[in-house]
């Protein structure tokens, strides 16, 4: 990430003297008022100052300091290399080495094979290890954004014991809400809540307060349907098992909430036409090489509308006044057909559209094309023949305006559908998409209507 736009808003602590503790080389005085902020003001802090300021951070902060600098800021993923590169590469691995693995291993996947070599090379074996094993998971799924850094305890102990544990594991550990059961081969048994491992008697046995109806998520699910189920069970965390029900690590809800943001983002983009909106775009250039790709596609739709159009020369140059309406009733279509994706995309990915009601929603969104598009129609006719005194035209408007819309409608919410179906995500149907190709559908319509009943013209 880049300094964030946002942090141009007014702050609630001393930016100005931080600054200037930093310029005077007031290590211990920093340090002082530094590190008794809020983590999320230390990144925001972090994230405003200048290169050299940053620098100068880098002396005064240990690497364990500065990983939770680093895990509580708003990096964009494509600057992560820039970050790490103002620092010692030793005190770099050792700074992602101290934060926790899933954060550190998001670090590490924005990073070519060469830095993570260095990187892992560099840093406490064991810890290492422990990145590279998440590593290896195929992004986007569960596994990919799990961490290891939880507590475990055998079923057969008692809750002293597994109090005992807990001190020892806690510090460790990135939530300890729940306390997990395992069985002798690490296969998870239950789940113990905090509040229950408090108040059981000590010499009560883990296996008879745990809860043996677990909800987990295998490691090669997707992230996204993790974060579903985490919503609708209200869940702070999950674990995360492989098919023998061994328990790998968990996936908390401040990482499902990243997931819902970038997710939301990934849909936005593709329902705008751009590429990767998850950063802010700093230059045209940038911007640029985002947008192009779908301005190309849809300018190429374009052009067949235009080639259309050019097919229906004749019928246009008898009555003039026909080519008046065309931007009118291919505008018409595109904005119906985008309302109808837009309630398709959202269905499918909130799933409230299952296999046995995608009919019923193509019924529904049939009859309300039908509806606006007959009422559409009627309102059109009237304005013509106030407007032009031509009825005759008006009908024929609005009889194209009447079947666009319907048309439009079905198309908007049976293509996502269709998408969904064959294992592509419905949003790349994206707005622009449908409103160019129902540009061409209307404009065949209308012109096709025209070029029939130009005698009664």
């Amino acid at each position: 990430m880049t300094v964030n736009e946002e942090n141009n808003e007014e702050i609630d602590f001393d930016e100005e003297k931080l600054i200037e503790l930093l310029e005077n080389q007031a290590i211990l005085s920093f340090r002082d008022e530094y590190l008794h902020l809020h983590a999320y003001d230390r990144a925001r802090f972090y994230e405003k100052v200048t290169l050299n300021l940053r620098k100068t951070m880098y002396h005064f902060l240990s690497p364990k300091e500065l990983a939770e600098v680093f895990e509580t800021s708003e990096i964009d993923d494509d600057d992560y290399e820039q970050f790490l590169q103002e620092m010692d590469t030793t005190y770099a691995a050792d700074m992602i080495s101290f934060m926790f693995v899933d954060n550190a291993v998001d670090v590490l996947n924005e990073l070519d094979k060469a830095q993570v070599v260095s990187y892992l090379t560099l840093m406490d074996k064991d810890r290492a290890v422990e990145i590279k094993a998440l590593l290896h998971y195929e992004e986007y799924t569960a596994g990919s954004i799990m961490t290891t850094e939880y507590v475990s305890i055998p079923e057969n102990s008692t809750v002293r014991s597994a109090m005992t544990i807990l001190r020892n594991e806690a510090p460790g550990a990135e939530t300890i809400y729940y306390v997990y059961a395992v069985d002798d081969s690490n296969r998870l048994m239950g789940v113990v809540s905090l509040r229950d491992l408090i108040i059981a008697d000590e010499d009560t046995l883990i296996s008879s307060i745990m809860s043996e109806r677990i909800v987990s998520v295998l490691v090669s699910e997707d992230q996204e349907d993790v974060a579903r189920m985490i919503k609708d069970y209200n869940f702070l965390a999950v674990p995360v098992v492989d098919f023998q029900q061994h328990i790998l690590g968990i996936i908390t809800v401040d990482d499902i909430i990243d997931v819902l943001d970038e997710e939301a983002s990934d849909d936005y983009s593709k329902l705008a036409g751009v590429s990767n909106m998850d950063t802010f775009d700093k230059n045209s250039l940038s911007a640029a090489k985002k947008r192009l790709p779908w301005l190309i596609i849809l300018l190429v739709l374009g052009m067949l509308t235009a080639n259309l159009i050019d097919l229906f020369t004749e019928t246009i140059s008898q009555v003039a006044l026909l080519a008046a309406f065309i931007p009118l009733i291919a505008g018409t279509a595109g904005n119906s057909g985008t309302q109808a994706l837009a309630v398709a995309v959202r269905g499918i990915a909130t799933r409230d559209i299952e296999d046995e009601s995608k009919f019923k929603l193509l019924l529904r969104e049939a009859g309300t094309g039908f509806m606006t598009g007959l009422v559409c129609a009627i309102f059109v006719v009237g304005l013509i023949y106030v407007w032009k005194h031509e009825f005759i035209i008006g009908l024929l408007v609005g009889a194209a305006i009447f079947v666009s819309i319907f048309v439009a409608t079905i198309s908007g919410s049976f293509i996502p559908l269709f998408m969904h179906k064959m294992k592509i995500d419905p949003a790349v149907a994206s707005g622009p998409f449908i409103t160019t190709l129902n540009d061409v559908i209307s404009v065949i319509i209308y012109l096709g209507l025209a070029t029939v009943f130009i005698g009664d013209l």
